[in-house]
């Protein structure tokens, strides 16, 4: 495609695709798909943006978007673009305080939401704000306050339909620059108030160029599911991906039914977290442990010559030989293809994985059967992709080769400095956080430790997540947390230890899992508080740490654990809505319980 102002990407490919589709959505699993196609999008995209100057919206500024997964958010996108104007994305469960702090720093004067829900909320925030003026809602079912600040994305439509804003629309086009703001994404922090993250169009623009160096065999015949949050960078700049490229997109509107929209669409890509990994893992795991022996021995074998055939030839440019490609063919029959069927991703041809740590384990598995899971890293303020594994030649281990025209070298206590097109313009009106974030010499400073091999990345640790113990020695928690999330009986894990002489677990198990093993195993218990304080239950925990932690330092592993019934979530505050861990709501929130761990000592 030519180089194009980001804004103008929806218009080039309507005039190339037509009538085909590129959005595929529905709002309940026994709904068919419905189709949006390339010139329907377009035109609503000119009509929304009129709509936009009917309201008031002037360049350069904000509006914010507050909904789960839905093809609305990308057309009020390029709605927002063609005015000039910002987008603000909000994550669907967030809640009215941290609605309402980043309608106030942003200046947001009309949010677009998804479903009651978030309806509810904004009206909370409308109320309260001296800012917020106007709700736009997507679902018509919605019920809403008729005070004429509430109005339906429908009546919206209508009102463009009939604006005659057309021209000034192509004036702010034709004056739209690359240094324009395209969009402000307010991290979710694991401290302190998020920070809005200012992504310029040239930001987008780059992002787009430099996927389209590395992943060639990317084309407009791939199909793929926006799954993860569209608020998040990494499914955001993804699905902008595909429009450029001109690949088919479905649009997953409720993430806990990921599941089965993978097996109705079959898709050729799909972006995605490692905890999705861990999940799929963890499944075909547990099916292989209820195999007789002779089955477990044939899946043993099947590994083996999966390791062999892609880890050991394919990976390295190497073409199999004769016996081994027959050998391959036969446990693909026997078990790989049953397994990809079994998910629904027997199609894929790139899964790319990436916003936390994915297991070794968990990789080499996947590749060994075939997953063509494609690693990285990056984040919100170099617009996702840093680095990522290449078709052949990635290293299991790290996150991958530097993408192209992308700068990184390693600073003081191994930082990850980055420099390029695709790196962020300063945090919003925040300058003390912008200063920090930035080496005098203009380096971004990630806050992620790593080693640089060539142009290679291999990441250590996260840097304002290492906490020291009181006799010295630094702890990674993830490294552990991550460990332990691999086991069946383990759910969640957080690490605790920071000034304190050995290291600690407050662990959410695995129910489910634990039940099923009480029952194979005769223990009684009368409700899940006897269950996970039962002797046996602590001892299958105690052992599941003590094999994940086999090989690490004896300082690093875990002396003392509580088991917690319900897991953290975002809801209580213990989770970003990216996943991430609050700490210190954790710490405070568990304080007895950790205090009880240490005064044992």
């Amino acid at each position: 495609m030519q180089e194009l102002h980001f804004s103008q990407i929806v218009s080039a490919q309507a005039r190339k695709y037509g009538e085909r589709p590129i959005f595929h959505f529905r709002k309940n699993l026994t709904d068919q798909w419905t189709s949006l196609s390339w010139n329907s999008f377009d035109k609503q995209v000119l009509t929304i943006a009129k709509a936009l100057i009917e309201l008031g919206v002037n360049e350069q500024q904000c509006v914010g978007q507050f909904s789960q997964n839905m093809t609305e958010n990308l057309i009020v996108d390029f709605a927002l673009y063609s005015n000039r104007s910002v987008m603000v994305p909000i994550y669907a469960t967030s809640s009215a305080a941290q609605v309402e702090y980043i309608v106030n720093d942003a200046g947001i004067e009309v949010i677009f939401v998804g479903e009651q829900q978030q309806y509810d909320v904004a009206l909370e925030v409308l109320r309260s704000s001296v800012v917020l003026k106007k709700i736009v809602v997507f679902d018509p079912e919605v019920k809403i306050v008729t005070d004429g600040r509430s109005i339906f994305y429908a009546d919206l439509l209508a009102m463009g339909e009939k604006s005659t804003q057309h021209f000034e629309v192509q004036n702010r086009l034709n004056e739209a620059s690359e240094d324009d703001l395209a969009c402000i994404l307010y991290t979710s922090g694991t401290t302190g108030n998020p920070k809005g993250v200012m992504m310029p169009h040239s930001g987008f623009m780059e992002a787009m160029r430099i996927h389209k160096i590395r992943l060639t065999t990317i084309t407009d015949k791939d199909t793929s599911i926006a799954f993860l949050p569209l608020s998040h960078v990494f499914e955001r700049t993804w699905t902008y991906f595909c429009i450029y490229m001109g690949v088919q997109v479905y649009i997953n509107f409720r993430p806990i039914e990921i599941q089965q929209t993978i097996k109705d669409v079959r898709p050729s890509l799909m972006c995605s977290v490692p905890r999705f990994w861990e999940k799929v893992y963890a499944g075909v795991q547990e099916n292989i442990a209820k195999m007789p022996p002779v089955k477990q021995g044939l899946v043993s074998w099947a590994l083996a010559v999966g390791k062999q055939h892609n880890l050991d030839y394919l990976r390295l440019g190497k073409t199999p030989g004769v016996l081994l490609k027959m050998k391959y063919g036969i446990a693909d029959k026997l078990i790989y293809s049953k397994v990809k069927k079994t998910i629904g991703i027997e199609n894929a041809s790139m899964l790319p994985t990436a916003g936390a740590r994915l297991s070794d384990g968990i990789n080499i598995f996947m590749q060994c059967i075939g997953v063509p899971i494609v690693y990285g890293y990056g984040l919100t303020e170099t617009t996702a992709t840093v680095s990522c594994f290449d078709y052949t030649g990635f290293e299991i281990g790290t996150v991958g080769r530097i993408m192209p025209d992308v700068q990184v070298k390693i600073g003081p206590d191994n930082e990850i400095f980055v420099k390029g097109k695709t790196v962020f313009s300063g945090y919003y009106k925040n300058e003390k956080a912008t200063a920090d974030a930035f080496t005098e010499d203009g380096w971004f400073k990630t806050g992620d430790a790593g080693i640089l091999k060539g142009d290679i990345i291999t990441l250590t640790e996260r840097i304002k997540d290492l906490f020291k113990t009181s006799n010295g020695k630094y702890i990674a928690p993830q490294e552990i947390e991550t460990r332990l999330g691999l086991d069946r009986y383990i759910e969640q894990a957080a690490t605790i230890g920071d000034e304190r002489n050995y290291v600690t677990a407050i662990i959410a198990p695995s129910i489910p899992a634990l039940e099923d093993y009480a029952i194979k195993n005769k223990i009684t218990y009368s409700d899940i508080d006897e269950l996970i304080q039962h002797p046996d239950i602590l001892k299958l925990i105690a052992n599941s740490i003590k094999t994940a932690q086999a090989d690490m330092a004896n300082y690093e592993q875990i002396k003392k654990f509580r088991l917690i019934k319900k897991g953290f979530s975002i809801e209580s505050g213990e989770l970003t809505n990216t996943l991430k861990m609050r700490r210190a709501v954790i710490m405070q929130r568990y304080k007895s319980m950790i205090d009880e761990m240490y005064a044992e000592a």
